[in-house]
């Protein structure tokens, strides 16, 4: 059998629900750069995992727009989470998709070095840094397949969509590439 390069192995996967309850080996963390927690999906992930969470991040010392650091789990059902600082939206001429994508990517990257097979995204920076869903949505999908080309140990991506708006716009995008390719729809 011919492997054909140009198609990801990666199992890419749309779900509607709460990132703090799936089974992976990691959930990336929408995360402020003090990596202290605080709202949104940060302050629920802090929340779920507990406060062993806040006294391993406290030893990281932050995270730079863009970057991703990794630390355990604790009480989720995730073995790891990776935390991401996303842009804060300023209009779209700062650099901010530039960043966006880079936090997919260092993140895939670190899932990578500590030999991750399941990752769950949540919708970065379109909570309170208000970076637009639609045009966050296309970038996430982006950094993911073109990364998933390269990492042969990844096998399964998800897109973690906590509101019906995310989930709407994430399966509308994803139908569209399926169906341009001639495939199933989701």
């Amino acid at each position: 059998m011919k492997l054909n390069m140009s198609e990801p192995l990666v199992n890419l996967r749309l779900v509607h629900g709460d990132i703090t309850t799936l089974d992976v080996d990691a959930v990336v963390n929408a995360a402020n750069s003090s990596l202290l927690g605080g709202g949104g999906v940060d302050g629920a992930i802090h929340y779920a995992a507990g406060p062993e969470l806040l006294q391993a991040c406290k030893r990281l010392g932050g995270c730079e727009i863009g970057d991703a650091k990794i630390t355990p789990a604790f009480r989720l059902t995730a073995r790891h989470i990776i935390h991401t600082v996303g842009p804060i939206w300023r209009g779209g001429a700062r650099g901010e998709t530039d960043l966006l994508t880079s936090c997919y990517r260092r993140s895939l990257e670190v899932a990578a070095e500590h030999d991750i097979h399941s990752i769950a995204f949540p919708s970065i920076s379109t909570g309170a840094y208000a970076f637009p869903l639609e045009l966050a949505a296309p970038v996430a999908i982006s950094a993911v397949r073109k990364f998933a080309l390269l990492e042969l140990n990844l096998r399964e991506v998800i897109f973690c969509c906590f509101t019906r708006e995310d989930f709407s716009i994430y399966r509308k995008l994803l139908r569209g590439e399926r169906d341009q390719a001639g495939e199933a729809s989701l």
